[in-house]
C-alpha cells in the first residue's frame, strides 16, 4: 500500500528544458552582481575554490550538484520569482494527479537535488498555482546523494512510514535503483522517449 509519494523535480513533475533553458541562463547572468550586493552571502562562498564567481559559473556549467552552488541559485531565483519575471513549470498531468493525491489523503513529499528553498519557489510560483500546500515535506542533497540508498532511508525515517509504504518517482534510472535498494516502491517517469515505467503522472496507479 503507498500512503506517501516522494517526487523528484527535473524531468519529473517539470520540463528539463526550464531549467537548463530559463532559470540556469537566469541565475548565470546575475550571479556575479548579486554576489556583490549582497556580501551576507560570504558563508556560504568560504568552501568554494579558486575565484568564487568563476567557479559558481563553471559548476552551473556543468550542472553540478554542489550544495553552495544550489542554495544561491535558489536565493537569485527568489528575486525572480517574487517579480514575476520566471514561473514555475509544472506539467499539467503532475499538477492534477498531486492534487488528486493530496485529496486522498497521500502524503507528498519532494527530493531534488536543487535547494529545498528552489523547490518550494518553483512549485510556489507555478504555472498551475501555488502547489506548496499539497507538500508535507522536501528534501535536497543535504538530506545525502539521490544515487545512494541511504539517502532514501533517511528520508523514509524522516517521514515516518516504513520504506514499503513510499513510492519514488524519478526520470534517472541510477535514483530509481537507490531507492529500490532501500526498500522503497519506485516508477521511473520518461516524458521524452516513453521507455520508462510511464510517460506521465496519469499512469500511475497507486
Amino acid at each position: 500500500m503507498v500512503r506517501a509519494v516522494l517526487t523528484d523535480i527535473e524531468g519529473t513533475t517539470s520540463s528539463i528544458a526550464f531549467v537548463t533553458d530559463t532559470l540556469f541562463p537566469y541565475a548565470r547572468a546575475r550571479l556575479a552582481d548579486w554576489i556583490a550586493a549582497h556580501p551576507e552571502a560570504a558563508p556560504m562562498l568560504k568552501d568554494v575554490p579558486g575565484d568564487p564567481v568563476e567557479t559558481l559559473t563553471r559548476w552551473i556549467d556543468e550542472d553540478r550538484k554542489e550544495t553552495a552552488l544550489k542554495t544561491l541559485q535558489g536565493l537569485i531565483w527568489a528575486e525572480g520569482y517574487a517579480d514575476g519575471t520566471l514561473k514555475g513549470h509544472v506539467y499539467a498531468d503532475a499538477a492534477e494527479t498531486l492534487r488528486r493525491w493530496h485529496a486522498d489523503g497521500i502524503g507528498l513529499y519532494v527530493y531534488s537535488s536543487g535547494s529545498v528553498a528552489a523547490q518550494k519557489l518553483i512549485f510556489g510560483y507555478s504555472n498551475a498555482g501555488d502547489l506548496t500546500p499539497l507538500f508535507s515535506g522536501y528534501f535536497d542533497t543535504t538530506t545525502g546523494p539521490k544515487k545512494e540508498a541511504e539517502s532514501y532511508r533517511r528520508i523514509a525515517a524522516e517521514i515516518g512510514l516504513p520504506v514499503e509504504d513510499i513510492l519514488f518517482l524519478s526520470d534517472s534510472m541510477p535514483e530509481i535503483e537507490a531507492a529500490r535498494e532501500a526498500g522503497l516502491k519506485a516508477c521511473l517517469v520518461d516524458r521524452e522517449a516513453g521507455e520508462g515505467d510511464v510517460a506521465s503522472f496519469a499512469e500511475i496507479a497507486l
